[in-house]
């Protein structure tokens, strides 16, 4: 069963209350004990901050947001997503702008870092997560954590079997011809600048295969689902722009225009098979909408 991630719910307050009364009485078919976990799961954020106290007081016009379930937030603006968890695996939705991992930087933040305090603020100073793959900095949407290093490893190492399909969305400069095709090139990183490069025949690079498919263009963008058949480092980013549709946003790789100051580029679904239990799990994101 397709898994499709809940956004957030906002609403605007219509009278002066307590926050936990104000709730009760914003959601009668929940019980007093779902509508508290709210509060203790930090899901409740009134103007744009963070609330957890009951008798936070509430007026007139206040902007009172519900965020789905195991949503991780830092200051007002949330950094990652906890959209599901097992005992075994999690799957994150990271947003832009966040490492998977640390380049080492002293205090760097990163989804693994949320990850981690999120499990220990559960099972205790003990509790881990383990990278499973990585997404760039640039680029938001959905990762997979495993909870123990025997998972990760059933991941990791039976890959192409375990992932079923990984698709993003991304808003291209300019309107691919065809609308829908496959990009294979080899791809070689600079030691030096760290960027990719994407020759048509074999140089001795990495293999790379991206199909994609217009969805819906204006003339000057185009809104793309791209699919990976294997997962190189800057793949999409790279190859986009070899054929002359780079994602906007990503002046890395040649786009000329910026239009929602970010790179354009979001992994927006994962379906897989769970390393322990068998079962097929997909989870769906839909388009950021920004990017309509």
């Amino acid at each position: 069963m397709r898994r499709r991630v809940q956004p957030d719910r906002e609403f605007r307050v219509e009278r002066e209350a307590r926050l936990l009364e104000y709730l009760i009485a914003l959601f009668p078919e929940k019980s007093r004990t779902e509508v508290k976990s709210y509060l203790t799961h930090r899901q409740i954020s009134v103007n744009g901050k963070t609330e957890t106290a009951h008798d936070t007081p509430l007026r007139p016009g206040d902007a009172l947001t519900l965020h789905s379930v195991g949503a991780r937030r830092d200051s007002t603006k949330w950094k990652i997503r906890v959209v599901y968890e097992d005992k075994h695996l999690a799957v994150v939705e990271k947003r832009n702008g966040v490492l998977t991992m640390s380049t080492g930087k002293e205090g760097e933040r990163t989804a693994y870092s949320y990850m981690m305090d999120h499990v220990r603020a559960q099972g205790g100073r003990g509790a881990r997560v383990f990278i499973v793959h990585r997404l760039d900095r640039e680029t938001s949407g959905l990762l997979l954590f495993a909870k123990s290093e025997e998972v990760q490893a059933r991941l990791q190492e039976n890959w192409n079997d375990n992932i079923i399909s990984r698709r993003y969305v991304a808003v291209l400069e300019g309107v691919p011809e065809p609308r829908e095709g496959q990009v294979v090139s080899w791809l070689t990183e600079n030691p030096k600048s760290l960027k990719m490069t994407s020759s048509p025949v074999d140089d001795g690079g990495k293999k790379a295969v991206t199909n994609y498919k217009v969805l819906k263009d204006n003339g000057r963008y185009s809104l793309a689902e791209i699919e990976l058949e294997t997962g190189r480092k800057n793949q999409i980013r790279v190859q986009m722009a070899s054929i002359g549709h780079p994602v906007a946003g990503d002046k890395k790789y040649g786009a000329q225009t910026s239009p929602i100051g970010r790179v354009c580029l979001h992994a927006r679904s994962i379906s897989f098979v769970h390393p322990v239990t068998g079962e097929r799990m997909d989870f769906d994101t839909g388009v950021p909408a920004a990017f309509k």
